[in-house]
């Protein structure tokens, strides 16, 4: 299957040449790279969170297999969606998924329902691949979509993750979380609620992070993933290390700073 870019156009350029050119600014001048086991980099219009996601890609190194986690906005497919095979377009060229990684991760996550409909509208993934296109074009990747669940359901997905790194440890596989911060509230105190959230995420703290949300009204959109993330890393203080790359609201750019949204980008080592 080949699954058409939605999202151009409307959150990025569809144009091959501005498209390239917005993710030339994003990205900045060359920067020291690392390699990273997860990131979490936000899926607004680019004009919007391209600042934030840029500042992430451009200090990382790009490996080969990727998988990407996103929420699921369109309320369409299962609960945890994942596309097994086939292809995405975006206006710079086809990306390949990994059907071998994605098998494995079907076997050692059962709950994941091989499925399409969930991934035919939703924004939030799509838009990470042009970034990571630009920057490595023979990339392959798993694209999973979650809908709103129990912390118990993103943990197991994060333990099926992890079981599965742990057949390829002489592989890299980045794990992309997509995911915008609290929403539609003022400026002042979106950035109050994401530096609860944030913390937490530096913390390497995925059942804290549950806890302030809800505790909070943290309305961040991507928590499913962010938690799936933090444990599909292994993540704890002992081995890993978060680092908060950029942080910004809608009202950076000149939105109103009375109805905001928040966007984090973040680094797991």
């Amino acid at each position: 299957m080949l699954r058409k870019a939605v999202a151009s156009g409307l959150f990025y350029p569809s144009q091959p040449k501005l498209l390239n050119k917005n993710l030339v600014d994003y990205l900045g001048p060359p920067q020291c790279k690392h390699k990273v086991r997860g990131i979490v980099v936000p899926h607004a219009g680019y004009f919007y969170s391209g600042q934030v996601a840029g500042a992430v890609f451009s200090k990382i190194e790009i490996p080969r297999q990727i998988l990407i986690l996103c929420p699921n906005h369109t309320g369409l497919g299962p609960p945890l969606s994942i596309m097994h095979r086939g292809q995405w377009e975006i206006p710079l060229g086809k990306i390949t998924i990994d059907n071998t990684l994605a098998k494995r991760l079907i076997h050692y996550c059962p709950l994941l329902t091989k499925d399409t409909e969930a991934h035919r509208f939703e924004h939030s993934l799509e838009v990470q691949l042009p970034f990571l296109f630009h920057l490595r074009r023979d990339f392959q990747f798993v694209p999973i979509v979650l809908g709103h669940q129990d912390y118990s359901i993103f943990e197991c997905l994060g333990q099926g993750i992890a079981s599965t790194l742990r057949e390829l440890p002489n592989q890299q596989v980045l794990i992309v979380a997509s995911s915008d911060m609290n929403h539609f509230e003022p400026d002042h105190l979106t950035r109050i609620k994401d530096n609860k959230a944030i913390a937490k995420i530096l913390a390497l703290d995925a059942p804290g992070l549950y806890r302030v949300l809800k505790a909070e009204s943290i309305s961040m959109c991507g928590y499913g993933p962010t938690i799936a993330m933090l444990h599909g890393t292994q993540a704890t203080p002992e081995t890993n290390q978060a680092e908060l790359i950029k942080y910004a609201t809608s009202a950076d750019v000149g939105g109103d700073k009375n109805k905001v949204v928040g966007y984090a980008g973040i680094t797991i080592r």
